[in-house]
């Protein structure tokens, strides 16, 4: 079982902007450029780049994606903090 894992993600306020990232995504653009121009994270910034956790670190939604979602797909997850989209790059 992994214990560590490491995600990028884009946080927005709302399902339909979330939903929109994910369209382009699905299109070709970049993730990076996308977190840059959309997430209120500070990670945004960084393209979205959350760098290495351990399991249980993030909020439980977040972490079940980041644990068990398929790698490099992108995902749609709502938490409290809002709708992320969250791109798992590896576990370890």
């Amino acid at each position: 079982m992994a214990r560590t894992a490491s995600a990028s993600h884009i946080l927005v306020k709302h399902k339909e902007q979330a939903e929109d990232i994910l369209a382009k995504l699905k299109k070709g653009a970049q993730f990076d450029v996308l977190a840059k121009k959309h997430s209120t994270c500070p990670s945004g910034k960084k393209g979205g780049n959350l760098g290495e956790f351990t399991q249980g670190e993030m909020v439980p939604a977040f972490d079940k994606v980041c644990f068990s979602g398929e790698l490099f797909t992108p995902h749609l997850v709502k938490t409290k903090f809002g709708w992320h989209v969250v791109k798992v790059l590896y576990r370890t």
